[in-house]
């Protein structure tokens, strides 16, 4: 055996016995679910990294040239060297791009621990090459099929002679030299070639439908000529009754030894579509994050005094979504959008009462009294970690039941990923640079191919050899069937962040801000040479210029992992930092009108805000908010205890334009009528000094409905309660008070109703947790040490049957207290089997120091300390080899 052959690894645990610890670091921190739990040595940690759902994740975290590299490698031989996976993957003409990354895609496919080896005989793992390979059932998402001796497997040795007799080749003793003398054939290019140079034009014809997938066709049982003239060769070769395929070798020469029919070897860049001013594009994301706040702002207090209910099965009905996208004057996805951002951010939950409804949390009144770049960093943050997606409101689950806002199957653990991945990209691009989002679709499909739509497509399209206008039947797909889920969520998942990013004020006309570049951990833009738009901070938005060709996404960027919760708090408080500045200010003012509305030129002061809420009701928003005052809304602020000289003196002092005397006539009116009438509670009275007021409202028709009688001059009974007899005569135009048992005015406010103290949901994590550092330096110490003991040389014994890998030894109680004993005294090491309280087996190397009262004390050389173990917890000992 030559000395390379010794220092090949022969399975992929010795090849991970070949690693340092920072490379054993990076394939648990690319690959966490292989340190859950901990594996006791390095041959479990490679049977668990060759688990089925182990390596489907594995995959499906591969950018497509990784992946196609492993497609190639599948479709090899097994092992493969380093060049015949060059021929497949660059082609005869060894396509340079191709040469050139092949190296960093096999490094990746390694360090996922996807494939083992040296370049002399690289091995893909087992389970993802039954994965990848091509199969009837699960075709290639190369378009190869089985190779010439996988096709003939069941064929008989008389029909393979007469196909090697036809092909020109010289008949051979058995089955196994005529195969592979016509796999020689089909391999070697001169040859085939020249045999192909005399098939008829319209065989060729069919090869060509046939070489880029699908390999299979349809045949009847007496095939045309051009067929036949295939088949006779073994260019065809029959798979079941009417199918024939491609063999894999025949399809290689006809493309050229390429393995796909385009590699893609350099990721899609995403450019620039439009670029505005830095300042604008600020500006416009600080105005739209303001918008945030004022639309959530809107939305509890629309649910102030208890929102919608709770379905049975959770969250909101169709209708509540509809009458809340009302009062926030919004489309029904936008308001399960601001809905769920409220409930991911802590400030909405339901109130757990036996009428179950929605309600602010008692974090929403904290949260009201942070300054706004705060308020705003707190959504912004809750909106990047969320896993609930709202884009998938209205949808259907798995067992087609509706998916509903604030209800159950909303999590998508893919979210925050890719919303992070999206950002990452656009703050990749010059600073006030939007991109297009084609183009960042492409390459989020690039990065992850297995788990965007490519992966469901056949682009090949192609035809039935025998019926070349038809499509091929049960073989048309060959979608790589490692994928898993919704394959198209990753895309909708970037079209849903590049929308919600414009409507939270992250980005402003689809470039990332400032401050939504430092939400993201990001370092500053790279700055475009010179403005390429002329766009003025009052301009409205336009399609901008092109982005210059030498203006280009900068590689090197943030990571395109979601921060760890500390570096994400350091983030958002920058973020906070850079917005504070670009917020407006609040004004303690409005401007009164003569047609009774007032203009707030800018966002208000909150208790002037809360107050003119009260008093007007809101015709308008937008740059400046227009109020309208109206009977019933000065009715309402008296209701809230307010007086007519109370509102004079409010108005007054908050308008910079004097009083209209409409107004003031409105406000004086309204109050003169207040209180006249009192309602209270017999089941219900009316009770009023002015009888000829009482006998206008029992002459009303419209007082029917509330059954009013006299008992005395100046009361009326009623057998209706007090509110609907409030509503009641509101509605004929009266203007009742309510009274108290003791005749006093009641004063009506909104009952601010509240959950207990809840906290924001958990987002959803994809997969396990990546390990930290402290973690990941305590599991590979403990593979290594579990390792040591499972690979220590052992002295051979007559009377014991060789363990198996991974075996504890097993002896009885007496055999190992006698050698542990004995090795106190002669110093050695001994292999011990150790079974720990929670029923955990180890192997274990140590070097007894004493042995009394059950215990024995010894060097672990394996945890490299001393140690204490209970003599009937090891399970057996067996002395080590010399060496």
């Amino acid at each position: 055996m030559s000395t390379e052959d010794q220092r090949a690894p022969r399975s992929l645990a010795a090849a991970l016995r070949g690693r340092d610890d920072a490379s054993l670091a990076a394939l648990l921190r690319a690959r966490p679910d292989l340190v859950t739990p901990v594996p006791t040595d390095l041959t479990q940690l490679a049977t668990r990294a060759g688990t089925r759902a182990s390596v489907v994740r594995a995959l499906e975290r591969l950018d497509r040239f990784a992946l196609q590299s492993a497609e190639a490698l599948a479709v090899a031989g097994d092992p493969a060297t380093y060049d015949e996976l060059l021929g497949l993957m660059a082609g005869d003409a060894r396509d340079p791009a191709v040469a050139g990354a092949l190296p960093g895609a096999l490094a990746a496919l390694r360090e996922q621990a996807l494939v083992w080896g040296d370049e002399g005989s690289l091995r893909l793992v087992r389970t993802a090459r039954e994965l990848l390979a091509p199969s009837a059932q699960h075709p290639s998402p190369t378009g190869l099929g089985p190779s010439v001796r996988e096709a003939t497997a069941g064929m008989s040795p008389g029909r393979i002679q007469e196909l090697v007799a036809t092909a020109g080749l010289p008949s051979t003793h058995d089955s196994v030299s005529a195969v592979g003398a016509l796999t020689a054939l089909f391999t070697h290019r001169r040859k085939m070639a020249a045999l192909l140079a005399k098939a008829p034009a319209d065989s060729l014809d069919v090869l060509k439908r046939l070489m880029w997938g699908p390999p299979y066709g349809q045949v009847t049982a007496d095939p045309a000529a051009r067929l036949r003239w295939l088949l006779d060769r073994g260019l065809l070769l029959p798979t079941a009754p009417g199918t024939v395929v491609l063999p894999r070798e025949v399809a290689l020469h006809l493309r050229e030894g390429r393995a796909h029919r385009t590699a893609e070897p350099v990721p899609p860049t995403v450019e620039a579509l439009v670029v505005h001013r830095p300042q604008v594009v600020d500006a416009t994301a600080a105005g739209q994050a303001y918008t945030a706040l004022t639309t959530v702002e809107e939305l509890l207090k629309d649910w102030h005094e208890g929102g919608p209910s709770v379905l049975r099965a959770g969250g909101l009905s169709v209708r509540d979504l509809k009458r809340t996208a009302v009062a926030l004057d919004v489309s029904e996805p936008m308001a399960a959008f601001w809905v769920e951002l409220t409930y991911a951010a802590g400030l909405l939950a339901s109130d757990g009462e036996a009428d179950e409804r929605y309600a602010a949390t008692p974090e929403y009144d904290d949260w009201l009294e942070r300054p706004p770049a705060d308020r705003w960093a707190q959504l912004a943050q809750a909106w990047l970690a969320a896993t609930r997606t709202s884009g998938v409101v209205g949808g259907r689950d798995l067992k087609e039941r509706a998916l509903s806002a604030l209800g159950p199957g909303l999590d998508r653990s893919a979210a925050p990923e890719v919303r992070h991945r999206v950002l990452t990209l656009l703050a990749g691009l010059p600073e006030g640079a939007a991109p297009d989002a084609a183009a960042v679709l492409a390459r989020l499909r690039w990065e992850r191919p297995l788990r965007g739509p490519q992966g469901q497509q056949n682009p090949q399209g192609q035809q039935n050899p025998q019926n070349p206008q038809g499509t091929q039947g049960s073989h048309a797909s060959h979608a790589s069937h490692v994928s898993l889920g919704d394959d198209d969520l990753r895309s909708r998942l970037a079209r849903w962040t590049l929308m919600e990013a414009e409507l939270l004020g992250v980005t402003g006309r689809g470039a990332l801000s400032s401050h939504g570049r430092a939400l993201i951990g990001a370092r500053p833009a790279p700055k475009p040479a010179a403005a390429t738009t002329a766009d003025a901070a009052a301009a409205p938005t336009g399609p901008g210029d092109k982005l210059p060709a030498h203006h280009r996404p900068a590689t090197a960027g943030p990571s395109a992992a979601p921060l760890s919760p500390p570096e994400q708090a350091v983030a958002t408080a920058a973020a906070a930092r850079l917005l504070t500045p670009l917020l407006p200010e609040p004004l303690d003012h409005v401007l009164l009108q003569a047609d009774l509305t007032a203009v707030a030129p800018g966002p208000l002061r909150r208790p002037l805000a809360d107050v003119l809420g009260v008093l007007a009701d809101v015709e308008s928003k937008g740059g400046a908010t227009v109020y309208r005052f109206t009977p019933g809304s000065v009715r309402r602020a008296l209701d809230a205890g307010r007086s007519a000289s109370d509102l004079h003196a409010f108005l007054a002092e908050h308008s910079r334009t004097p009083v209209p005397q409409p107004l003031a006539y409105l406000i004086d009116d309204v109050a003169r009528r207040h209180g006249h009438l009192r309602v209270g509670a017999a089941s219900a009275y009316v009770r009023c000094d002015d009888d000829a007021l009482l006998n206008e409202i029992l002459a009303d028709k419209r007082a029917a409905a509330l059954r009013l009688r006299r008992l005395a001059p100046t009361v009326l009974a009623a057998q209706a309660d007090p509110a609907t007899l409030l509503e009641g005569l509101r509605a004929m135009g009266f203007a009742p008070a309510a009274e108290s048992a003791e005749g006093d005015v009641l004063i009506t406010r909104a009952h601010a109703h509240r959950t207990p103290p809840r906290t924001a949901p958990e987002p959803v994590p994809d997969g396990p947790p990546v390990p930290d550092t402290t973690l990941l330096t305590a599991a590979i110490r403990a593979i290594r040490a579990g390792d040591l003991a499972a690979t220590a040389p052992r002295k051979p014994t007559d009377d014991a049957a060789p363990l198996a890998p991974g075996e504890l030894p097993r002896t009885s109680s007496a055999e190992t207290l006698a050698t542990m004993q004995a090795a106190v005294l002669t110093g050695e090491a001994l292999w011990i089997g150790y079974v720990n309280a929670e029923g955990t087996a180890s192997q274990r190397v140590i070097a007894p120091v004493r042995v009394e009262g059950g215990f024995v004390t010894a060097y672990d050389h394996t945890a490299d300390e001393v140690r204490t173990y209970p003599l009937h917890r090891i399970t057996g000992v067996a002395e080590l080899a010399e060496d």
